[in-house]
């Protein structure tokens, strides 16, 4: 690419450039005077459509958003599936991932800090010997998740300011938070 197209297009993209701030506040303003529509509920479901619940290594599970989204998974080797499609606790690092990176991204736009690249890797590590029963004491789930933003800036910034952008980032970043805290979750069976 041409330097002046490259110029054109990094001036496009400002000029393309959402006030964060702008689209928030009054949503801000709205949650203080009506905290009730402050809450939201996400969802995904798994169906059987595709895949018959006796084939064990693989489903369909949909994303409940604006426009719902179907994704297939894949059961992981390490618990004999065949890791040919996405397997759960990569759907999980995903989340994570795009959590915060979407909350970097917002934050950053919000304090008025030009990124140039943004990357966020998500590292689950899990002893599967606790869900395939080999050994009891240990334990079902991920015992260590490591998060890793990677990012540059188009001017040096200021000291102290990327450190303030984490910090504000891990803060606000709803599926890290909820990581690390674990919410409450109810598990019923509905019988048809």
């Amino acid at each position: 690419m041409s330097p002046i197209a490259s110029n054109t297009l990094h001036v496009v993209a400002e000029n393309l450039a959402v006030d964060m701030a702008a689209r928030q506040q009054p949503l801000q303003t709205h949650y203080q005077t009506t905290p009730a529509d402050a809450w939201i509920t996400d969802s995904a479901t798994t169906h059987s459509r595709s895949h018959s619940p006796a084939m064990p290594l693989h489903g369909h599970v949909t994303l409940q958003g604006g426009r719902p989204l179907e994704l297939r998974y894949g059961v992981h080797t390490a618990v004999g599936g065949e890791s040919d499609e996405p397997v759960p606790g990569e759907l999980l690092c995903a989340a994570i991932a795009a959590c915060f990176d979407s909350t970097v991204r917002i934050l950053a736009n919000r304090f008025g800090i030009g990124l140039d690249t943004l990357e966020v890797q998500v590292d689950a590590m899990v002893d599967v010997r606790g869900t395939l029963l080999v050994d009891r004491s240990v334990p079902v789930g991920f015992q260590k998740i490591a998060l890793c933003a990677r990012i540059s800036s188009r001017e040096p910034p200021a000291p102290g300011v990327i450190e303030r952008l984490m910090k504000a980032a891990e803060h606000s970043c709803v599926v890290l938070q909820t990581m690390r805290n674990g919410p409450d979750i109810s598990v019923r069976c509905e019988v048809r």
